[in-house]
């Protein structure tokens, strides 16, 4: 495997992971809920965490790691907005907007795992980060469906 073909995995997943953080900022923000508030900037900051780690895979492997969030995950956030406005900042809504964007997250990370992309210790950054990753998802599964009851 070419380390061209694992920096650009590693940085689609960045750009990926700054869109989560990006969208936890603004469920934050949005939410009126304190508990909700910190329970999304918790996440953001543990996402930072899981970026800078991808970001010094990149570096290791002698690429330039990505430091913007994709086309993608813009549209995402210009949504989450336009819902937050509509909804009046109804945290059911957030918080079932942000465990969409968990639920996607969740899928490109589980995509570059099964794919052959990755060796060595670029598979096993994404493996740990795929490890916050799916408790995120899994946290945010479980407030989204514990609001439905």
């Amino acid at each position: 495997m070419t380390s061209d073909a694992q920096i650009s995995t590693l940085n689609t997943l960045t750009t990926t992971l700054i869109d989560s953080i990006n969208g936890f900022e603004d469920a934050a923000t949005n939410s009126e809920n304190t508990r909700f508030q910190q329970l999304f900037r918790e996440h953001s900051s543990d996402r930072r965490k899981v970026v800078e780690e991808l970001r010094a895979e990149v570096r290791r492997l002698g690429g330039e790691p990505s430091d913007d969030q994709s086309f993608l995950g813009q549209t995402h956030q210009r949504f989450l907005d336009l819902k937050a406005a509509i909804t009046g900042r109804d945290d059911k809504a957030i918080v079932n907007e942000v465990e969409r964007g968990e639920d996607y997250l969740k899928e490109k990370f589980e995509a570059a795992l099964n794919s052959q992309d990755l060796t060595g210790d670029s598979r096993a950054v994404v493996e740990r980060a795929y490890q916050s990753v799916r408790e995120g998802h899994d946290r945010m599964s479980q407030l989204k469906h514990g609001m439905e009851t």
